[in-house]
């Protein structure tokens, strides 16, 4: 029997900030240079950042380099960069998530690519892990806008199976620079030490996340994992030489990297 070899999408959240900003050219650059690391990007449009021209440029960055293109909506919380929760009525939940992934899907069709995954940010994707309710109105939501979309979520959470219900295929996330608690969620940032910045500590959790299906909680547990993507914040300082790291760590182990993992079945 040929056993398939162990692969795994790298994603990255990028596109967060705006076209008009000062320090748009900075911003961008510093997505790019991220984004040789990745096979796959989640663009902010326009919930905790991002407005069409730079959803315009992240959907010709991942043309011009192949990778695949995600929309990453948000609570509309752009003061708290979307990481604060707010109490939103479920149609209202719905209706944000897909006017914001109908905003990048119109611009990426421009540009003649098509965006194959979502993946919800910050608050947003902390509460659809834990909440039914949440989570199945960004599945309505998705599917609403293509029920080809693959919903990205944490793995083994509510939103995985939400997504499931709502007929869409979904991809597990695993994180590569955050903790995990015993309950499989993740260490609020509130707390210390849920960022994880050491690229070698990294690299072999996430190795080991794709080897046995387990991550080390923070209380000391093992938490079941079943790992489709990684995630590699383009917000944590020193991002990007931690993603090459993390990269080349993975090629050493002989696991591939593959924006096939998010793409839509053909």
């Amino acid at each position: 029997m040929t056993v398939a070899p162990l692969a795994i999408d790298l994603n990255g959240d990028v596109g967060e900030w705006d076209s008009t900003a000062s320090d748009a050219a900075a911003r961008l650059q510093a997505d790019i240079d991220l984004a040789v690391s990745l096979s796959s990007l989640n663009v902010a449009c326009g919930g905790h950042a991002g407005d069409p021209g730079s959803m315009r440029t992240l959907a010709r960055l991942a043309k011009a380099r192949g990778l695949a293109l995600g929309a990453h909506p948000s609570f509309p919380d752009r003061s708290g960069f979307g990481r604060r929760t707010m109490t939103l009525e479920p149609a209202e939940i719905e209706r944000l998530v897909s006017e914001q992934v109908g905003a990048l899907v119109r611009i990426a069709g421009e540009e003649g690519i098509d965006v194959g995954h979502v993946k919800p940010h910050g608050a947003l994707y902390n509460l659809a892990a834990t909440d039914a309710t949440v989570a199945s109105c960004i599945a309505r939501a998705v599917a609403r806008v293509n029920a080809r979309l693959v919903l990205v979520a944490l793995s083994g959470s509510a939103a995985i199976d939400a997504g499931a219900r709502a007929g869409l295929a979904t991809a597990s996330e695993v994180f590569a620079d955050r903790t995990y608690e015993s309950d499989g969620t993740l260490t609020p940032r509130t707390l210390p030490g849920s960022l994880l910045t050491d690229p070698h500590a990294a690299a072999a959790r996430l190795v080991r996340m794709i080897r046995e299906g387990v991550v080390s909680s923070r209380q000391g547990t093992l938490v079941r994992v079943k790992p489709t993507t990684a995630c590699i914040h383009g917000d944590t300082p020193g991002s990007v030489d931690f993603a090459r790291r993390l990269r080349a760590a993975l090629g050493t182990a002989g696991i591939g990297v593959t924006g096939h993992c998010v793409a839509p079945l053909a």
